[in-house]
Protein backbone atom coordinates (compact mmCIF):
# COMPACT_ATOMS: atom_id res chain seq x y z
CA UNK A 1 0.00 0.00 0.00
CA UNK A 2 1.30 3.38 -0.91
CA UNK A 3 1.77 6.08 1.88
CA UNK A 4 2.22 10.07 1.37
CA UNK A 5 3.94 11.74 3.91
CA UNK A 6 4.11 15.57 3.52
CA UNK A 7 6.53 17.86 5.55
CA UNK A 8 7.71 21.20 5.67
CA UNK A 9 4.65 23.63 6.13
CA UNK A 10 4.74 26.11 8.41
CA UNK A 11 4.34 30.13 8.52
CA UNK A 12 5.86 32.61 6.25
CA UNK A 13 5.67 36.33 5.51
CA UNK A 14 4.05 37.24 2.01
CA UNK A 15 7.09 37.32 -0.49
CA UNK A 16 8.92 34.84 0.91
CA UNK A 17 10.07 31.29 0.08
CA UNK A 18 9.06 27.86 1.37
CA UNK A 19 9.59 24.29 0.34
CA UNK A 20 7.15 21.09 1.31
CA UNK A 21 7.95 17.79 0.74
CA UNK A 22 6.45 14.28 0.26
CA UNK A 23 8.16 11.16 1.17
CA UNK A 24 6.92 8.09 -0.54
CA UNK A 25 6.65 4.50 0.19
CA UNK A 26 5.04 0.57 -0.07
CA UNK A 27 5.42 0.50 -4.05
CA UNK A 28 8.02 1.35 -6.70
CA UNK A 29 7.81 5.36 -7.05
CA UNK A 30 9.65 5.95 -10.11
CA UNK A 31 6.20 4.33 -11.75
CA UNK A 32 3.74 7.30 -10.06
CA UNK A 33 2.90 10.56 -11.46
CA UNK A 34 2.81 12.76 -8.40
CA UNK A 35 0.85 15.98 -7.25
CA UNK A 36 0.32 18.67 -4.94
CA UNK A 37 -2.83 19.54 -4.57
CA UNK A 38 -4.34 22.45 -2.03
CA UNK A 39 -7.56 23.41 -0.01
CA UNK A 40 -8.09 26.42 1.75
CA UNK A 41 -10.78 26.82 4.53
CA UNK A 42 -14.05 26.67 2.98
CA UNK A 43 -12.85 25.91 0.04
CA UNK A 44 -12.96 23.07 -2.81
CA UNK A 45 -9.34 21.27 -2.98
CA UNK A 46 -7.24 22.85 -5.95
CA UNK A 47 -4.70 21.27 -8.09
CA UNK A 48 -1.19 23.20 -7.98
CA UNK A 49 1.27 21.00 -9.87
CA UNK A 50 2.19 17.71 -11.22
CA UNK A 51 5.02 15.71 -12.41
CA UNK A 52 5.52 13.02 -14.86
CA UNK A 53 7.63 9.73 -13.48
CA UNK A 54 10.49 10.40 -14.87
CA UNK A 55 10.38 14.42 -13.74
CA UNK A 56 10.35 15.41 -17.97
CA UNK A 57 7.10 16.62 -17.93
CA UNK A 58 5.03 18.61 -15.50
CA UNK A 59 2.00 21.46 -15.00
CA UNK A 60 1.00 24.15 -12.77
CA UNK A 61 -1.96 25.86 -12.09
CA UNK A 62 -1.88 29.35 -13.91
CA UNK A 63 -2.34 30.63 -10.35
CA UNK A 64 1.19 29.34 -9.17
CA UNK A 65 3.03 29.65 -12.84
CA UNK A 66 6.17 31.22 -12.34
CA UNK A 67 6.35 30.80 -9.07
CA UNK A 68 6.20 27.63 -8.06
CA UNK A 69 8.76 24.25 -8.88
CA UNK A 70 8.05 20.68 -8.73
CA UNK A 71 10.35 18.27 -8.54
CA UNK A 72 11.16 14.65 -7.74
CA UNK A 73 13.97 12.56 -6.39
CA UNK A 74 13.57 8.92 -7.27
CA UNK A 75 16.71 7.92 -5.78
CA UNK A 76 14.74 9.39 -2.47
CA UNK A 77 11.44 8.42 -3.43
CA UNK A 78 10.15 12.51 -2.45
CA UNK A 79 8.63 14.86 -4.64
CA UNK A 80 9.14 18.65 -3.37
CA UNK A 81 7.47 21.87 -4.11
CA UNK A 82 9.27 25.02 -4.03
CA UNK A 83 7.18 27.81 -3.35
CA UNK A 84 8.31 31.73 -4.16
CA UNK A 85 7.00 34.98 -3.99
CA UNK A 86 4.42 33.01 -1.79
CA UNK A 87 1.02 35.37 -1.33
CA UNK A 88 -1.74 35.29 1.16
CA UNK A 89 -4.13 33.45 -0.83
CA UNK A 90 -1.85 30.34 -1.07
CA UNK A 91 -2.42 29.63 2.26
CA UNK A 92 -3.72 26.27 2.83
CA UNK A 93 -3.18 22.64 3.17
CA UNK A 94 -0.88 21.53 0.91
CA UNK A 95 -1.80 17.79 -0.02
CA UNK A 96 0.81 15.13 -1.99
CA UNK A 97 -0.89 12.53 -4.28
CA UNK A 98 0.10 10.00 -6.45
CA UNK A 99 -1.08 8.43 -9.69
CA UNK A 100 -0.59 5.56 -12.05
CA UNK A 101 -1.91 7.15 -14.96
CA UNK A 102 -0.55 10.22 -16.68
CA UNK A 103 -0.49 13.85 -15.60
CA UNK A 104 -3.57 15.49 -14.76
CA UNK A 105 -4.73 18.64 -12.83
CA UNK A 106 -8.44 16.16 -11.64
CA UNK A 107 -8.14 15.09 -8.34
CA UNK A 108 -10.51 11.89 -8.98
CA UNK A 109 -6.93 10.39 -10.97
CA UNK A 110 -4.95 10.11 -7.84
CA UNK A 111 -5.31 7.29 -6.19
CA UNK A 112 -3.40 8.10 -2.88
CA UNK A 113 -3.16 10.96 -0.64
CA UNK A 114 -1.21 12.04 2.49
CA UNK A 115 -2.43 14.03 5.46
CA UNK A 116 -1.45 17.16 4.35
CA UNK A 117 0.83 20.01 5.45
CA UNK A 118 -0.28 23.22 6.46
CA UNK A 119 1.22 26.19 4.92
CA UNK A 120 0.13 29.74 5.93
CA UNK A 121 1.67 33.18 4.60
CA UNK A 122 0.75 36.32 6.52
CA UNK A 123 0.30 39.85 5.35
Amino acid sequence: QVQLVESGGGLVQAGRSLSVSCAFSGRTFSRYTMAWFRQAPGKEREFVAAISWAGSNTDYADSVKGRFTISRDNAKNTVYLQMNSLKPEDTAVYYCAASTVILSPRATAYNYWGQGTQVTVSS
